[in-house]
């Protein structure tokens, strides 16, 4: 008997860690109903200050934690947390950092401003899990990225970590949602991406450093896409097209007969079919 399929979450929002939207919904049930198909799974978020520690019982896992990440000349110390939902036989280990996630807030700020550090806090979500995923030792063979601070995960994984037995056949998929498109990054959020094995030329749609921009790096890099919102940009589905990446059409999460799950389960074994042939 085959060793069962796994699948890596990145998720920017899990509910009841974070208040429901679209998102977060997605982010609880879909990797416990993947789970239920007979896939193994792990699932990731940020441990955003507004999330209760005690409360939602996170702890910190110290044999994961202890290990520094270079962004933008400074080293900053990964920590990994973890929680359990047991109604759900799932954990979710948390990416934590005292600079990026010690705010009270999720992207913006009491007025409604945008975080200046928002681009440097989805640099060090993207190069932790995956760091965090080398040292558990679990090969992904699907990686399943929703949220906009989940954008630079294809990049790092095809570029950075391509020559890593442990990432070396993960499928980037990409779930795009209606947000955030038209924020904008530090101008110099180019300069901080690149680490080894990613060059100036492979980021160039970040010329600008906005939110349509990561976007599309993402669908640049990603195996596969997923339309998240009901309404997707038309320059982000032209964008799509011109790549022809697999796209799976936007499925209602909230119908009573919904079946999202079951298409995306559908989704990912087609892929993995792909690959097996």
């Amino acid at each position: 008997m085959k060793d069962p399929k796994r699948v890596l979450f990145v998720n920017s929002e899990i509910y009841p860690y974070l208040p429901e939207s679209t998102i977060s919904i997605v982010g609880r049930y879909l990797p416990q109903g993947i789970q239920e198909s007979g896939k193994e799974i792990r699932t990731f978020m940020p441990r955003f200050g507004c999330i209760n520690e005690r409360r939602n019982q996170l702890h910190e896992v110290i044999r994961l934690s202890g290990m520094n990440m270079v962004i933008n000349d400074i080293d900053r110390p990964l920590v990994i947390k973890v929680a359990s939902i047991s109604s759900a036989r799932m954990q979710i280990y948390f990416i934590d950092n005292d600079d990026y996630f010690h705010k009270k807030f999720v992207y913006e700020d009491a007025e409604g401003n945008f975080l200046e550090d928002n681009d440097e806090r989805a640099i060090f979500f993207a190069r932790g899990i995956l760091e965090t995923v080398k040292k558990l030792r679990w090969k992904p063979d699907i990686v399943h990225c929703s949220g906009w601070i989940s954008h630079l995960v294809p990049l790092y994984l095809k570029k950075a970590y391509k020559n890593d037995p442990i990432f070396s056949n993960a499928k980037a998929v990409v779930s795009l949602y209606d947000e955030y498109l038209d924020c904008r990054f530090d101008p110099d959020m180019k300069s901080k991406i690149p680490v080894t094995g990613i060059k100036a030329k492979d980021i160039e749609v970040m010329k600008e450093a906005t939110g349509i921009n990561l976007a599309k790096l993402a669908v640049q890099y990603a195996d596969a896409v997923i339309l998240g919102s009901e309404d997707t940009r038309q320059e982000l589905t032209d964008f799509i097209s011109k790549k022809g990446v697999p796209t799976l059409a936007y499925c209602p999460i909230d119908h009573p007969d919904s079946t999202y799950i079951q298409k995306y389960n559908e989704f990912y074994d087609k892929l993995l079919e792909e690959d097996d042939q």
